[in-house]
């Protein structure tokens, strides 16, 4: 008996399908630097964002770490590289290497904790000595999800973002997975806007990812920004 032609053409077929086109490279790569006291949820915030996970009793971050998601917004597809960075004081020194190349800062505090609340002038002073002043700023107030033990109002978060020319403001809680997207692509999305449109068409040379290997530590430390930002 005489096979069917349907047969070879049919396994033809999906052999075709299982040869999948590779992932169209990323357009961008961002850099985004979370910062704020210890304990405020950092990490916590990162991790939902990138993993999707949450773990309640998370070890203090020792000097910065960071997480890659890729995302697509505005017809581009963005790798981010998300630096987490530590709240103690003790750690200042490493982690302000960090914020000349971020393209974004995210700015967290623990609404339960009003000393959180308390030092954001302090973190305002570093951004303010060592970002570029292109960078994006997000206010986060965190920890929605305890909200009985709240001690930062929402009206005392947004007067102090309303402040600080560009700063957005945002509630949410890494816990319960509330606004932790918005924030990051809210982030993004401002960043994108803000890029000349023939950046847009060419795309930075700078932001274009190479083949090279993720960096761990900044080259050096950058010096201290010429102009600070009015309060």
């Amino acid at each position: 008996e005489q096979p069917s032609a349907a047969g070879p053409q049919s396994s033809s077929r999906q052999g075709a399908r299982r040869r999948k086109q590779p992932p169209r490279p990323a357009d961008f790569k961002l850099q985004v630097i979370i910062i704020g006291s210890r304990g405020v949820g950092k990490t916590s915030l990162m991790e939902r964002f990138t993993d999707d996970t949450f773990c309640e009793a998370c070890k203090s971050t020792v000097g910065v770490d960071f997480k890659i998601k890729t995302v697509e917004l505005r017809g581009k597809k963005i790798r981010l590289q998300i630096w987490d960075t530590a709240g103690q004081e003790r750690f200042n020194s490493i982690t302000s290497a960090y914020y000349r190349s971020a393209k974004g800062i995210i700015l967290v505090y623990d609404i339960t904790k009003k000393e959180t609340f308390d030092d954001l002038p302090k973190w305002m002073k570093m951004i303010d000595k060592y970002a570029s002043e292109d960078a994006e700023l997000l206010l986060v107030g965190n920890k929605l999800d305890c909200e009985s033990d709240r001690e930062i109002t929402r009206q005392q978060g947004e007067k102090f973002a309303q402040q600080i020319t560009g700063m957005r403001f945002c509630e949410a809680s890494a816990k319960d997975n509330f606004n932790v997207d918005e924030i990051f692509l809210k982030l993004v999305d401002d960043i994108l806007k803000k890029m000349p449109l023939d950046i847009l068409r060419n795309e930075l040379s700078n932001s274009i990812l190479s083949l090279q290997p993720e960096p761990e530590i900044p080259p050096e430390l950058p010096p201290p920004r010429p102009h600070v930002r009015c309060c």
